[in-house]
C-alpha cells in the first residue's frame, strides 16, 4: 500500500517536471496582463476653431489629442511643429540615417525572419535542456554561444593595434 502510494507520487511528480510550456524565461504568472508602458495619456479635449479644419477620420492615423512628444517639445521652446510622417514611413529629414543605416541592404520581413531565427534556436536547444525537475530560467544557458565577451574583445581590438577607450575592470 505505501510503496503503490510512492510510486503514483513519483509518477505524479514525473509527468509534472515534463510539461514545460512557459517558455524560456520562466515567469510567475502565466498571465500576459496589460501593458502599463504603452497606455499614454493624452491631451485634453478642446473646442475645435471650425468642424471644417477637423481631419479626415482614418484607421491607424493619428488624433488630434495623441502625443507628440518632439513636436510639443519644438513648440515648447519657440519652434514650429512638423508634419508627422504617415505610419510605416520616415520624416525627409531622416532619409540620410535610414539610407546609411540600410547601406548594405535591408530586408522588408526582418522581424519575421528574425523571429523565425530565434525559434529555431531555442528549439535546437530545448532538446537538451527540457529535461528538468524544477524550471529554472534557461535564457542564458540557450543563448550562451551569442553572448559577446566585451574584455576579450577589447583585449583582442588592443593587440591589434587599434586605440580603444578605457573601460571599467571586470568583477
Amino acid at each position: 500500500m505505501r510503496a503503490s502510494r510512492v510510486v503514483i507520487i513519483g509518477f505524479a511528480l514525473l509527468v509534472s517536471a515534463c510539461a514545460n510550456e512557459r517558455g524560456i524565461r520562466v515567469l510567475s504568472s502565466d498571465d500576459a496582463g496589460p501593458d502599463e508602458f504603452s497606455i499614454i495619456p493624452s491631451k485634453p479635449l478642446t473646442q475645435p476653431e471650425s468642424y471644417a479644419s477637423l481631419p479626415t477620420p482614418t484607421p491607424g492615423g493619428s488624433n488630434l489629442t495623441d502625443q507628440d512628444p518632439l513636436n510639443d517639445v519644438n513648440v515648447a521652446l519657440g519652434g514650429r511643429a512638423q508634419p508627422t510622417p504617415e505610419p510605416g514611413t520616415f520624416a525627409s529629414a531622416d532619409g540620410a540615417l535610414v539610407n546609411y543605416a540600410a547601406r548594405n541592404g535591408s530586408g522588408a520581413g526582418i522581424r519575421e525572419q528574425l523571429a523565425e531565427d530565434d525559434e529555431k534556436v531555442r528549439g535546437r536547444f530545448a532538446r537538451f535542456t527540457g529535461w528538468r525537475l524544477a524550471n529554472p530560467d534557461r535564457y542564458n544557458e540557450v543563448y550562451r554561444f551569442y553572448h559577446l565577451n566585451a574584455y576579450a574583445e577589447l583585449a583582442r581590438w588592443r593587440a591589434a593595434g587599434v586605440e580603444t577607450p578605457t573601460a571599467p575592470p571586470p568583477n
